[in-house]
């Protein structure tokens, strides 16, 4: 599977407004995972307090590279064996996209049009695909 131009052009056009705005996009994504989801909270006990920053960064890298993705394959790497050693599953994955989409929405407004959350939906699932495959080799190791 791959993503569409149109996905990949759509993400594209976010960057200015995500790179303006990206930490209180994941500070207010951060909020909403531990509201709506609470379960979630325990999986972020051995983080830092600047978590947010950190996926602030992914997610930039990600649009950036949008169409370049095996330029990300050592990051990709290193967040899945960070998912597996604080316990992350297949079932968190679409927890994280609700919260992440919605905040990316609160905080940007009518400069987050329908299509571009949809190129995001599609983004952030074939992201994660590729983690959750990762992942589950990497707990098949252990």
């Amino acid at each position: 599977m791959s993503l569409s131009q149109e996905t990949i052009t759509s993400i594209k056009e976010t960057i200015p407004f995500i790179n303006k705005e990206v930490e209180s996009v994941t500070s207010r994504m951060y909020e909403i995972l531990f509201t709506k989801y609470p379960e979630t909270k325990p999986l972020f006990d051995a983080t830092t307090g600047d978590q947010h920053k950190k996926l602030a960064g992914a997610i930039g890298a990600f649009a950036a590279n949008i169409d370049n993705l095996a330029v990300l394959g050592q990051a990709v790497e290193k967040m899945a064996q960070t998912h597996v050693k604080t316990n992350v599953k297949p079932i968190h994955y679409p927890m994280v996209a609700d919260s992440l989409i919605t905040a990316m929405g609160d905080v940007l407004g009518s400069d987050f049009s329908e299509a571009h959350k949809n190129a995001w939906v599609e983004g952030y699932t074939f992201l994660a695909n590729i983690l959750m495959q990762r992942e589950k080799e990497l707990y098949a190791q252990n």
